[in-house]
């Protein structure tokens, strides 16, 4: 991937899958579970459309008799996030939705979508999607306990690059469409013309690596490029900067933010990721407008306030503790021992 972030799980089989392109640009997929699906009392799959063994396994579902044939539960957004959808494509997939047993929703928004078209609430489940943050938030700690190994690496980090407190941000994630790289890159410019000594530390690949390096190779550019980065490299990072500037789609880099104490700068564009729900204007993150102007003066207002500054800092620490993959899993595992208990009883609330 163009990302370099794509990672494997020792625990997991692969399934064949098979993909058709189709007009437009998209896709339809295969998986080939229907072995594995038939010895099972619940199946979880994604809420996705193009994804064609859904359709036999609901309509098994529908037709079940003496709970012979598994429960389908649907893991996902609950509705559509990062782009617009046509009336038609949200309404299939609310069709869709509505033949599950269950649904395991990233986010109470997601949840509350779904309830309003009619699915049972108490067949909701609502996992708060994270990721995996203990050994960032235990290298993110270390990074900023004197006497450690990673405390200096972060004052050698420091001095490397000039970073200056109050006036260091980070970036990280894809350098891709989706994260408006060029309106990054504008408001760095803006930024550090009203603060000098202003740097943008931006970590992350992706198809738009150029406009970055080109952008950093100019004269007194604030931007410093460091390419892919992860684990400890990170948790550095987020000890040596004061805030995340993240303009474009803010998804899980929110769970990120606050393991790193770095508050998330970003705007009130319509196509966030689910997890931008975790963000508090003024608690624990700062949403600005969708101007690069009213951008810019939200970072460097926040930059030259110390104590609001702090305050956001805090928030984040305490937050990052109701963001954990141990709760997503115990929301997980509590959602689908509760299906489990109704597989042989008739569902009171059939929905097909």
């Amino acid at each position: 991937m163009a990302r370099q972030d794509a990672s494997h799980c020792s625990g997991a089989i692969e399934v064949p899958v098979r993909r058709l392109g189709v007009p437009g640009g998209r896709s339809l997929v295969w998986q080939q579970v229907q072995r594995r699906a038939a010895s099972a009392d619940v199946v979880v799959l994604e809420q996705a459309l193009r994804n064609l063994e859904t359709y036999p396994l609901l309509l098994r579902q529908a037709r079940m008799t003496g709970g012979l044939t598994p429960r389908v539960a649907l893991w996902g957004h609950g509705r559509t996030y990062t782009k617009p959808v046509s009336r038609i494509e949200t309404a299939a997939k609310d069709a869709l939705t509505r033949r599950a047993s269950w649904f395991f929703a990233y986010t109470e928004g997601g949840a509350d979508h779904l309830a309003s078209g009619g699915f049972p609430r108490r067949r909701i489940t609502v996992v708060r999607n994270c990721v995996d943050t203990v050994a960032l938030a235990q290298a993110r700690e270390r990074a900023g306990t004197p006497g450690t190994q990673e405390f200096a690496e972060a004052a050698a980090l420091r001095s490397r690059h000039g970073l200056l407190p109050g006036r260091t941000a980070l970036f990280v994630g894809g350098l891709d469409a989706p994260k408006r790289i060029p309106l990054l890159l504008e408001s760095a410019g803006r930024i550090a013309r009203a603060l000098p000594g202003f740097r943008l530390l931006v970590a992350g690949d992706g198809a738009d690596r150029p406009l970055v390096e080109a952008m950093a190779s100019t004269a007194k550019s604030p931007v410093v490029p460091l390419g892919h980065m992860t684990g400890s490299q990170v948790a550095l990072l987020g000890a040596v900067s004061d805030v995340m500037l993240m303009p474009g789609r803010v998804g899980l880099c929110a769970v990120d933010s606050f393991v790193l104490r770095t508050p998330v700068i970003t705007t009130d564009w319509p196509w966030h990721a689910p997890e931008f729900e975790y963000l508090r204007n003024g608690h624990n993150a700062v949403i600005t407008s969708d101007d690069p102007t009213a951008y810019a003066a939200a970072v460097q207002a926040l930059l030259t306030d110390q104590a609001r500054l702090a305050s956001l800092r805090a928030r984040c620490r305490e937050d990052a503790a109701a963001y954990t993959t141990d709760a997503m899993a115990t929301r997980f595992c509590e959602g689908l021992l509760r299906l489990l208990s109704e597989t042989r009883k008739p569902a009171a609330d059939k929905l097909w």
